[in-house]
């Protein structure tokens, strides 16, 4: 087993026969673009062949992507069903999603509600606020608070999502003045040394989707010591 594909053990959250979710690191993608780099489930796939000594094809089905620079809970199905059925709850918005976020600016308000519509140009891969009415802008919807601070200055937000457009909360944050740090794409100062940006998918909360039980599934911050000094703040 490679290294790239053991590491993959050390980020398992939970697993059962049905789902298998991990803390996704910074760099790692989903989904395959591009760059044609190897992608989560292709490490899984490959995981559970030597780990459980299972030669042929292994089922791994995506059922919501993080941006390359972001890290965080994902979640991936284990079975058809089980992709069949979290793919039903992703579109009934049954899944609740929370991130924090390092920004470099004082939000107006110690929380707050942002809706905004944006526009994703293509060309450039990135999202732009616009007025309602633009064609092809979507509503972007988010709740925000302030719920921590860094020794450095930096704002620890906590945000609820309740759509998922493209660079949704880079753009709705960076927009408020709350630019996330190390996102030169949306305003940053400076990148950070690990090519990511500090955005990080802490929770998800979701009904199992065969044993219909209630299940949250917290991922531990990146291993930098500016994450790590927030690490133990409460959640509400």
């Amino acid at each position: 087993m490679t290294p790239e594909v053991a590491s993959i053990g050390e980020q398992i959250l939970y697993e059962d026969n049905h789902l298998l979710i991990l803390n996704k690191k910074i760099g790692q993608i989903v989904q395959a673009d591009k760059t044609n780099d190897v992608t989560m489930p292709d490490l899984i796939r490959d995981f559970i062949r030597e780990r459980d000594n299972r030669p042929g094809n292994v089922f791994c089905g995506v059922v919501h992507r993080l941006d390359r620079p972001v890290s965080g809970v994902v979640l991936f199905a284990r079975t058809s069903k089980a992709l069949t059925r979290m793919n039903e709850a992703v579109k009934a918005h049954n899944i609740k999603k929370t991130y924090w976020a390092l920004t470099q600016g004082m939000p107006p308000e110690p929380s707050g509600h942002l809706e905004n519509w944006l526009l994703r140009n293509e060309t450039q891969n990135k999202s732009y606020v616009v007025k309602e009415g633009t064609p092809k802008a979507k509503l972007a919807i988010l709740d925000y608070k302030l719920i921590g601070q860094t020794k450095g200055g930096y704002n620890l937000l906590e945000i609820d999502l309740h759509t998922g457009r493209h660079h949704q909360i880079r753009a709705q944050l960076s927009n408020m003045g709350c630019v996330i740090k190390g996102d030169l794409k949306y305003g940053a100062e400076r990148n950070n040394p690990d090519g990511g940006i500090s955005l990080h998918a802490r929770k998800l909360e979701f009904i199992h989707p065969v044993r219909k039980e209630p299940m949250c599934i917290v991922a531990p911050v990146p291993q930098l010591p500016i994450w790590q000094e927030l690490e133990d703040i409460e959640q509400a």
